[in-house]
């Protein structure tokens, strides 16, 4: 009776989703109680297993188990929520081995089974309303490939949401080897709301699409760098979202963000590298050989005669010189890198000035200094340090700042940083080029340049502006882009003092966390860089040139299969030809083995560097020896077998005598210290009919029999 009772109260468990109060049972008996749990969840036959043990963590928002079994056959540890949801699994077996040797082969295992697989397991696991759409997994798409891994988003009551999911399924046997899932108790507060929505996605979208803006601006061509284009850009708005019960706009950007559980300290402003490592005997003779380079106190003499730098205070740390070298787009260029530090009892701050080395002209500066004290005030207003840089720029930028207007400031001293930002950017037909640029942020304690950072091109050509759409039609045309999703979300609300958990919650500094609420909210799969201000049409990132090998000699002919078999798994010659009719020489054999290790390769056309490297690949992979390197040397059929299974590890076993027998129509001809390798080549289908060891392989019967190989 009391077994039946016992049986009928974690039934009870399992339907409500309520953990046992812990006031109720020791650890002991919750350990025992989670266990039976996973196990039935799971339909777990422990007994192979030599010792057990289980560990609780007790978080800010919930209880979990770690469960971990172990023994001779492997390990397997799971871990369960305190009502004994599943959120992660992990199975390791000792005697599971995915390759004998080391050569690599093509992946082998069947999706479908692997997802049916998959989706048993989730089935088993996931709680009642959860569920997942298993999609094209990952992990069999290389060489080696031996799982399937399956991921993505749960599904609550059928509509998307922020919990994921992680399965992986080995495809050898389609046994499920790793599972993890997000636990909701760690997430959000409260239950999941029902999955009906009152306002309709049309009322939704025309909501959230008022939300969006664009402006004009100036980008650089993707077709010439040198040109200019217009194009109507997002304009930085708030994220909304609609609740879709009550149609009410969630402004997310005022809502905020809730941060880490446990809280984050504050990290100061990075200060840039000072380069305070000392030049070596053979940089220094690098340097000397470079005239008009300024010593470092020249140079540091220069920027304490500009007070605008604020230097005074400041001790020269270290000085590093870089040379830069022209790339055809900029001239040889030597900078040299200033680290400037100021301390004391109360704080510590640096400032690094990057300078022209020959003329000394300021490149850019960056500095850091504590924060503002609580009760600190800035000596400077923001229109006053605006007022600092814009006298700044217009002597540092000269006649470049006639075109230059305020983009963007940011009064950084909100958050006790103790500087303002300005960037100012280029204007042409009164309409701004963010590119040419020029950002400085100024000291709200001295007015000094606390950062700069440029960039301005004068060789850019712009757009003429004429003809161009109105704003409105560009900002229907960028809402197109997007789809209305429902969805369920994460929005922060107010915490509660009257409820157990949140009064914890509030005990740790928090005032709000994140609750599920069911709303609309806009998505994209596929980029978009803005609108084209003269057509009005969507401007898509280009394609990038596919990554995949091919041939434009190989249709129609035999060896078309086995090349784009492996071409498929990235094995093959860059170039775009392949010729398979060419007389195989060790260089190609070396280039087309060195693709198994990742390096693509032109046989016609590679450097000294590459060709060695491809040796090195193919000494490692037991090809060959360094002192068989002969690149333009023939290679026979029957070689070619050789170098090929001593690769895969077949060659201690082919090089027994005795032993072996085949089938070839030429087996009489076989050499006895070549008949293991010819009849390991026909049982693993590399040759047939006849074997024609000395005759001179081709590319093509290169292709053909590593596929074979591969496909072992």
């Amino acid at each position: 009776m009391k077994r039946k009772l016992t049986a009928l109260l974690l039934a009870l468990v399992l339907v409500t989703g309520l953990a046992l109060p812990a006031a109720a049972e020791d650890t002991g008996t919750a350990l025992e109680r989670v266990t039976e749990i996973v196990k039935d969840t799971l339909d777990l036959d422990t007994a192979g297993f030599d010792t057990f043990r289980g560990d609780r963590y007790e978080g800010e928002l919930s209880a979990a188990w770690t469960l971990r079994w172990s023994g001779t056959a492997g390990d397997l540890t799971v871990q369960a929520q305190d009502d004994g949801t599943i959120t992660s699994y992990r199975l390791s077996e000792d005697d599971y081995v995915t390759n004998i040797v080391g050569f690599p082969s093509f992946p082998q295992g069947d999706e479908a089974a692997a997802a049916r697989s998959a989706q048993a397991f989730l089935d088993k696991v996931l709680r009642a309303g959860e569920s997942a759409a298993l999609g094209t997994p990952r992990g069999m798409d290389t060489l080696g490939g031996d799982s399937f891994r399956f991921s993505g988003t749960l599904l609550l009551n059928g509509l998307p949401s922020p919990l994921d999911y992680s399965v992986t399924v080995r495809a050898s046997d389609n046994q499920v080897t790793n599972f993890s899932r997000t636990a909701p108790e760690n997430l959000f507060l409260g239950e999941v709301p029902g999955n009906r929505s009152a306002v309709s996605e049309a009322q939704a979208r025309e909501t959230l699409a008022a939300s969006l803006a664009v402006k004009l601006a100036y980008v650089r061509s993707e077709e010439e760098s040198t040109a200019a284009v217009l194009r109507y850009l997002p304009a930085d708005t708030d994220l909304f979202y609609v609740d879709a019960r009550t149609g009410e706009a969630l402004n997310m950007t005022e809502l905020g963000g809730i941060g880490s559980l446990g809280g984050a300290g504050e990290s100061g402003d990075s200060a840039a590298d000072g380069g305070s490592n000392g030049l070596t005997e053979a940089e220094q003779e690098g340097i000397a050989k470079l005239a008009g380079v300024l010593p470092s106190d020249t140079l540091d003499s220069r920027l304490r005669g500009q007070g605008v730098y604020g230097l005074e205070g400041f001790t020269l740390s270290s000085a590093a010189y870089q040379l830069i070298e022209a790339d055809g787009e900029t001239q040889e260029q030597v900078l040299c890198i200033l680290a400037y530090t100021a301390s004391s009892a109360e704080d510590y701050r640096t400032r690094t000035v990057t300078v022209d080395a020959r003329t000394g002209a300021v490149e850019s500066v960056c500095s850091y200094a504590p924060r503002l004290g609580e009760e600190e005030t800035p000596a400077l207003t923001m229109e006053a340090a605006q007022a600092r840089a814009e006298d700044f720029l217009a002597a540092f930028a000269g006649a470049r700042w006639e075109n230059l207007v305020l983009y963007e400031s940011r009064d950084n001293t909100a958050d006790r940083r103790p500087y303002y930002t300005f960037t100012y950017v280029q204007q042409v037909n009164a309409i701004p080029f963010p590119e040419n640029f020029y950002t400085v942020a100024v000291a709200c304690t001295d007015g000094s340049v606390y950062s700069l950072d440029y960039r301005y091109d004068d060789s850019m050509t712009f757009q003429n502006p004429e003809g161009i759409v109105e704003e409105a039609a560009a900002q229907a045309a960028w809402a197109d882009t997007y789809e209305t999703v429902l969805a369920y979300r994460l929005v922060p609300r107010p915490l509660n003092s009257s409820d157990a958990k949140e009064q914890r919650l509030l005990s740790l500094g928090f005032t709000q966390f994140y609750a599920l609420r069911l709303t609309y909210a806009l998505e994209r799969e596929e980029n978009c860089l803005g609108i084209d201000a003269h057509s009005g049409e969507p401007v898509r990132p280009e394609e990038q040139e596919s990554a995949d090998i091919a041939y434009t000699d190989i249709a129609g002919t035999w060896v078309q299969a086995d090349v784009e078999t492996l071409a498929a798994y990235g094995v093959g010659y860059a170039g775009g030809v392949f010729r398979h009719q060419k007389k195989l020489t060790q260089w190609d054999l070396v280039a087309l083995l060195a693709s198994l290790d990742g390096c693509r390769i032109d046989p016609e056309d590679a450097d000294a560097a590459l060709v060695d490297s491809a040796y090195a690949s193919a000494y490692r992979m037991g090809a060959l020896t360094r002192d068989e390197r002969d690149e333009d040397r023939l290679i026979s059929r029957g070689e070619l077998v050789q170098r090929l299974l001593d690769c895969a590890g077949y060659g201690p076993a082919a090089r027994l005598q005795g032993i072996y027998t085949c089938s070839y129509s030429d087996a009489a001809s076989i050499p006895k210290e070549s008949l293991g390798y010819a009849a390991i080549a026909q049982a693993l289908g590399l040759m047939d009919g006849r074997y024609e060891g000395s005759r001179t392989a081709t590319r093509g019967e290169l292709a053909a029999m590593l596929c074979r190989l591969l496909g072992r």
